[in-house]
């Protein structure tokens, strides 16, 4: 099965530019602002959507997105409108669209229902921060026979052998953590990024993706001079804060513009 992820970055590629990936909460300031700020996303330049179902307990989340969070919990998120939001936003936007999620959510609702319905609802796939390939192996499972994408993580502090097992097992993408800690803008991202996106080619990686201190059009630039994509998730988050859906499609207009100039050196 075609990976419709895979597909949005070679097109960003031969466009001769890396990907910009966006990531937002689902539910937040509420469920329907929340559906329609990852379609002002999409709709101003970001190639791929990464939408968080909040979680009670969000360790890698850094500070304005656990108060999104837990705002999004306060307000009466459930699961369900997980799918009923990817729903809504795929209907309205031909964009991939990614879950990011904890696992233990999947695992109560069901690995294959999960995987199913997600499907159902037009979703491209998983990003799973808290779970290892080696106990992955239901999702895996699941995401072969659905065509769903399974995005793995690799940290600058993973082995050859572990980079190895997480090429093997992603599809569309490895998220690669820029720097060890939670998510959130730095003035400088880590060198450790480069060397990571290095070894993950030498493991064979076709697709890779920077996450973690992606906060400016410079910064989503400078990593697409060596990765596939630069993803960005406090910044935006901030925008939909204090400026609503016209600050988001600002801010994500002026981060799509680092994508625009970089050059595709991959």
């Amino acid at each position: 099965m075609t990976s419709r992820v895979a597909a949005a970055i070679d097109a960003a590629k031969q466009e001769g530019r890396g990907a910009f990936v966006g990531y937002l909460p689902l539910g937040f300031p509420d469920l329907q602002t929340s559906i329609d700020a990852a379609v002002t996303l999409a709709e101003n330049g970001a190639d791929i959507l990464e939408l968080g179902p909040p979680y009670s307990d969000p360790v890698m989340d850094g500070t304005v997105i656990q108060e999104a969070t837990q705002a999004a919990l306060a307000a009466g998120f459930r699961l369900r409108d997980t799918f009923t939001a990817v729903r809504e936003i795929t209907r309205r936007v031909d964009v991939p669209v990614l879950v990011m999620t904890y696992w233990n959510p999947v695992v109560q609702y069901g690995v294959d229902r999960y995987a199913d319905d997600l499907l159902a609802a037009g979703g491209a796939g998983l990003i799973t921060p808290d779970i290892t390939p080696e106990a992955g192996e239901e999702w895996i499972a699941a995401s072969r026979r659905t065509g769903l994408d399974r995005i793995f993580l690799a940290a600058p502090t993973s082995s050859d052998a572990r980079l190895r097992l997480v090429v093997q097992n992603s599809t569309g993408f490895v998220y690669t953590v820029s720097t060890m800690g939670i998510t959130g803008e730095r003035a400088e991202l880590d060198a450790a990024a480069r060397v990571l996106v290095g070894r993950l080619r030498a493991q064979g990686a076709e697709h890779a993706c920077v996450g973690i201190g992606i906060s400016t059009a410079e910064q989503v630039a400078g990593v697409l001079d060596y990765a596939d994509g630069a993803i960005v998730g406090t910044a935006l988050v901030r925008a939909l804060r204090d400026g609503g859906l016209d600050g988001l499609a600002e801010t994500a207009r002026v981060l799509a513009s680092g994508a625009r100039s970089s050059a595709s050196a991959n």
